[in-house]
C-alpha cells in the first residue's frame, strides 16, 4: 500500500506529511493499515497518532477531545506578552490543555490552573499538565477553588465560537469526532464568551487580562460582552495565524485598593 497515494485520493491536502506521521506511529503493517483506514474515514490525524504538535510541544490528544488548532498559537503569544512575572494563569475551556501547557513552558514559574466541562478533555489535560498545574472538571468557573478568586493575572479561553447553524458546514473530522460542546457557540457564536465575560471580574486580579479567541466578525460582540461587565476591551488580529483575540483588562483601581 502506498500510504501517500491512499491519503491523497481521500482528499488529504498534506498527504506526504500525514503519511510520515502514520508510518512513524504504526507498530507494524497491520496497525498501519488500521490507522490509514481511520484517516480515510475522516478521523482526525492527531487522534489517530495520539498527539498534536502545538507551539513546539507534543500535546496528547485522546478520542473525543477537541484538537488544538495552530491558529491558537497567537493566543499563547498574546498571553505571554500580557503576563507579569510569576503570573497566575487560568486556561478555561482548556480541552487537552494546550494553551496552558504552552504558556507555562514559555513563561516558567507560573501558577497554572485549567478547567473543562468534558470528562474526556479533563482526563487528557491532566496528563498534559501533570507536572505543571491543577485541572478541574466542571462548567466554566464552577469547579475552581475559592482561593483563586481575584488572583488570576491571565485568563485564556478558547471557547466554542461557531454559530449553531454553521456546525453542519464544518469539516467532518471536526463535527463528527469532536464534542459538540467544544464547537457550538450558540446562535451567534458568542454565548459562551458572554458567560465567561460575566464571571471574569470576580476571578481576575486588578490589572489582570481575559483573552478570548474569536473571529473578526464576532470580535465586536465579544468585546461588547467584556465591556458590559467592566473590563476594558481591545481587539488584536494576526494575519499570520488567521486568528483574532479580544483582550479584556480589569481596571487596576486607585492606589491601595
Amino acid at each position: 500500500m502506498n500510504v501517500v497515494e491512499v491519503l491523497r485520493a481521500a482528499g488529504c491536502v498534506f498527504a506526504e506529511d500525514e503519511a510520515r506521521l502514520l508510518l512513524d506511529a504504526a507498530a507494524g503493517p497491520a496497525k498501519l493499515d488500521e490507522m490509514v483506514r481511520r484517516r480515510v474515514a475522516g478521523e482526525p490525524l492527531e487522534v489517530i497518532v495520539g498527539w498534536a504538535e502545538f507551539c513546539g510541544h507534543k500535546v496528547l490528544v485522546d478520542p473525543g477531545v477537541f484538537v488544538p488548532r495552530q491558529r491558537s498559537a497567537f493566543v499563547v503569544r498574546t498571553a505571554v506578552e500580557s503576563a507579569p512575572a510569576d503570573a497566575v494563569v487560568l486556561d478555561l475551556c482548556c480541552g487537552a490543555g494546550a494553551l496552558g501547557l504552552a504558556i507555562a513552558a514559555e513563561l516558567g514559574g507560573v501558577e497554572l490552573h485549567a478547567a473543562d466541562v468534558e470528562p474526556a478533555a479533563v482526563a487528557c489535560a491532566r496528563r498534559n499538565l501533570a507536572d505543571l498545574g491543577q485541572v478541574y472538571e466542571g462548567d466554566l468557573y464552577e469547579p475552581l477553588p475559592a482561593a483563586l478568586r481575584g488572583r488570576v493575572d491571565v485568563l485564556v479561553v478558547n471557547a466554542p465560537y461557531v454559530p449553531t447553524d454553521e456546525i453542519a458546514l464544518m469539516p467532518p473530522e471536526a463535527r463528527e469526532h469532536e464534542p459538540l460542546v467544544a464547537l457550538d457557540g450558540g446562535s451567534d457564536g458568542v454565548d459562551v464568551h458572554r458567560r465567561v465575560a460575566a464571571g471574569a471580574p470576580q476571578w481576575l486580579a486588578p490589572g489582570g487580562h481575559l483573552l478570548i479567541e474569536t473571529s473578526e466578525h464576532q470580535a465586536p460582540l465579544t468585546a461588547a460582552a467584556m465591556a458590559g461587565h467592566g473590563l476594558v476591551p481591545r481587539v488584536t488580529t494576526s494575519d499570520e495565524h488567521y486568528c483574532t483575540v479580544v483582550i479584556g483588562t480589569k481596571p487596576a483601581g486607585p492606589p491601595g485598593m
